[in-house]
């Protein structure tokens, strides 16, 4: 799968339809947050930049959508995490395809994003 793809609605693509919808769904869901976010692909998965900064990574897998916000987001969030049963790692948090998306924990996830990105001085 990789270089397959040059932007976010190629890689979409890619994906059962099921995955598909999980993966539209999510991307909605951010830009509805902050409108004028760049659209990029990263290390080989759609992302987000705020302000020139990246956001938010995510990736479709056959069993789950993977989130990516990187580790002081991950430690922010971690008591949530656990309390929904969803697996995690130091930077990664990981959606089953087969629940409803946390639309309301990505959302806590991306304003704790932007606000960490507006208060970092460079």
């Amino acid at each position: 799968m990789k270089g397959a793809f040059k932007n976010i609605d190629e890689y979409i693509l890619l994906f059962p339809e099921e995955v598909q919808e999980k993966l539209n769904e999510l991307r909605k869901s951010i830009h509805k947050q902050i409108p004028d976010l760049e659209e990029y692909i990263g290390y080989q998965m759609p992302a987000f930049k705020y302000k020139n900064k990246p956001l938010i990574y995510f990736a479709g897998y056959k069993k789950h959508i993977g989130f990516y916000p990187g580790a002081e987001a991950i430690r922010n969030f971690e008591k949530q995490f656990k309390e929904l049963n969803y697996k995690f790692s130091k930077g990664a948090v990981q959606f089953p395809i087969h629940k409803k998306l946390p639309l309301d924990l990505i959302s806590n996830i991306v304003k704790f994003r932007k606000l960490e990105i507006e208060q970092k001085k460079s």
